[in-house]
């Protein structure tokens, strides 16, 4: 039965960086959610520190805007495939999507991933072809690459009768037509009433509100943000709670729809609202708030299988508790705990010591982006290595594969074929992307993929685009060599000189700086050989009579290489950590006595040797 005619529920689904946000920014201005005169921030639906740093969206976001008599509740999603579990409980929420696609760039693989969401959602699909004022833009043939790929998904025959628009979200205007001067958005505004369709549902069922995600109030505290599927809501009423494993009762005394970047309190809801119910601490995502004498829950949204692991331990290195004022084992497994329960793309698992836990997800993104959280927070930690999982199936191992679309300078094809091929990489796609650059498709193992983007930005000088996602488990591909250089490892606790830098930087690369505080075990910079390398780099010039300080030549330090979270993680191998706290990022070794680190690895030598 159908509900509200004047409601609308639209995502805005797209690979990253093709425009969602500033799209969205445009349509809340010119849909007179602000006045005229009012100045607001860009991407002001990115309201999270990292995500203004970052430039990307991390969390989904609702948003309602009236045109006309219609209310329209947008929501804009994450583009990166690492937070797609957000894209795809948000698809839950929406009777229709808008697609964008950069004009230039085309489809890419975020866009393949959204897209087969939503067909296989069975939502309305409109398309936006983005950026057209792009000096490189090829809007016809990419307009095609978007029917090609509508028809490799398998899209129903009338999913294929999208409406497109073209459009330069930056300067909010968008046509039916491509060659048309700079307007409005209109156009898009007319089409989502026209061509999403009002949701679906029985008012007069049994109530059922299903919570697909979670928010915070300074004020109200917890936020279950989700939508009316049937019935209606009431403010100050009883209902009940179902969850996994039980279903309790629970009094709604706080009740609100969007409006604009804005709650509006309101009584009542009813079929294909998007609500947020607030002070209910017990709400998870999944669970169903319905009737308490006739409870009926609806099915948990279901994400795909996390890939990739990194384990969490507390800090263990001399300088603990220096920066930090959370860095018990208890406090870090707590804000883990917290945030698996934001996100059903996160697993914790036991990480084989009372101090440490595995954290599993969907990519190293994601997991970046949660340890920043947590160092801005005041946490100190060490983390290990990402792993990938590799899942058993009919007695043969699996793993993660990942396909993944280059596009670099045409001079960097046979360095990037060779990397490539030394991951396990199969090429699967070749084309010409103009301006003198190549773009090509690979399928690797997300093994292969670990360790690789720095890599890949050095031998494209910078310029290569890396995009990925997820393409499902298969057959392990055997032994990947990583990292082919030694670590330089501190051997006792000190302060670096340029005298010591000095003489390190002829054997290998500097992470640090002088008169910087290290200890034994920590990793100063990476060595030109194979092997791990003991330094002494706090070791200060001998004078005498004869030399002095001032007499000495000028010794001329190459700048270190300051490594960010993101190349710490990428660096490590599977005998070392990142040591992250508020104010620093260390990497070390998880022995941090050279003697002991001797005894593991002879340890190691004998558990690999066979048998008679």
């Amino acid at each position: 039965m159908s509900t509200d005619p004047l409601i609308r529920n639209i995502a805005i689904i797209a690979h990253v960086d093709h425009g969602k946000t500033t799209l969205v920014d445009h349509m809340l201005r010119q849909g007179g959610t602000f006045k005229a005169h009012e100045e607001l921030a860009d991407r002001v639906m990115d309201s999270g520190d990292l995500e203004r740093e970052r430039g990307i969206t991390i969390l989904s976001k609702p948003t309602g805007i009236r045109w006309g008599d219609h209310k329209i509740n947008i929501v804009d999603t994450p583009g990166h495939a690492d937070f797609g579990a957000e894209v795809e409980r948000v698809l839950r929420m929406v009777d229709g999507v808008l697609l964008l696609v950069d004009a230039a760039e085309g489809p890419l693989p975020q866009t393949r991933f959204v897209l087969s969401k939503a067909l296989g959602a069975g939502l309305e699909v409109m398309v936006c072809i983005n950026k057209i004022d792009r000096p490189d833009a090829r809007s016809a043939e990419v307009l095609d690459q978007i029917y090609d790929l509508f028809i490799e998904l398998d899209a129903e025959e009338d999913q294929l009768e999208f409406p497109v628009f073209y459009a330069c979200a930056k300067e909010g205007y968008a046509h039916l037509e491509e060659k048309q001067e700079p307007g409005n958005l209109h156009c898009i505004f007319e089409a989502i009433v026209d061509h999403i369709p009002a949701p679906k549902g029985d008012p007069e069922g049994v109530t059922q509100v299903l919570i697909t995600q979670l928010g915070h109030d300074p004020y109200l505290g917890r936020l279950a943000i989700g939508r009316v599927m049937n019935g209606e809501i009431e403010r100050n009423r009883e209902y009940a709670l179902a969850q996994e494993d039980k279903t309790s009762k629970i009094k709604v005394v706080q009740l609100s729809t969007f409006e604009g970047l804005n709650r509006t309190q309101t009584e009542h809801a009813s079929v294909g609202e998007i609500i947020a119910i607030a002070g209910i601490a017990q709400l998870e995502i999944g669970d169903t708030v319905t009737c308490l004498d006739n409870p009926q829950p609806l099915p948990r949204p279901s994400v795909d299988e996390p890939t990739l692991g990194i384990t969490f331990h507390a800090n263990s290195g001399p300088f603990s508790a220096l920066d930090g004022k959370k860095v018990t084992a208890r406090e870090i497994r707590e804000r883990l705990e917290h945030e698996a329960q934001h996100n059903v793309a996160l697993r914790l698992e036991d990480g084989g010591s009372p101090d440490a836990i595995r954290v599993l997800g969907r990519g190293e993104l994601q997991m970046a982006i949660l340890i920043e959280q947590m160092r801005r927070e005041g946490y100190e930690l060490c983390v290990s290595k990402p792993e990938v999982r590799i899942i058993e199936v009919d007695g043969k191992k699996t793993e993660p594969y990942e396909l993944a679309m280059l596009d670099f300078p045409d001079a960097a094809m046979g360095a990037i074929s060779e990397k490539m091929n030394q991951r396990k990489g199969r090429m699967i796609t070749m084309r010409q992307g103009g301006s003198g650059r190549t773009v090509v498709e690979f399928r690797i193992p997300t093994r292969g993929l670990i360790g690789f983007r720095g890599e890949y930005l050095t031998e494209t000088r910078g310029e290569g685009i890396l995009n990925t996602i997820f393409d499902g488990f298969d057959e392990y591909a055997g032994h990947i060599e990583y990292r082919k250089r030694g670590s330089l490892i501190a051997d006792r606790k000190g302060v670096t000189t340029a005298y010591a830098l000095f003489t390190l930087q002829q054997r290998g690369q500097m992470f640090v700086g002088i008169q910087v505080e290290v200890y034994e075990g920590m990793i100063v910079g990476a060595s030109q050989r194979e092997n791990d390398m003991n330094v002494n780099p706090c070791k200060p010039k001998q004078l005498n009579n004869i030399r002095s300080a001032g007499a000495d030549e000028k010794l001329i330090l190459a700048p270190p290489v300051l490594m960010t979270l993101e190349k710490a993680l990428e660096y490590i191998s599977d005998d070392e950590l990142v040591e992250i706290t508020p104010n620093h990022i260390r990497l070390r070794k998880k022995v941090l006595a050279g003697n002991m680190r001797s005894v593991v690895r002879g340890e190691k030598k004998k558990e690999k040797k066979p048998r008679g």
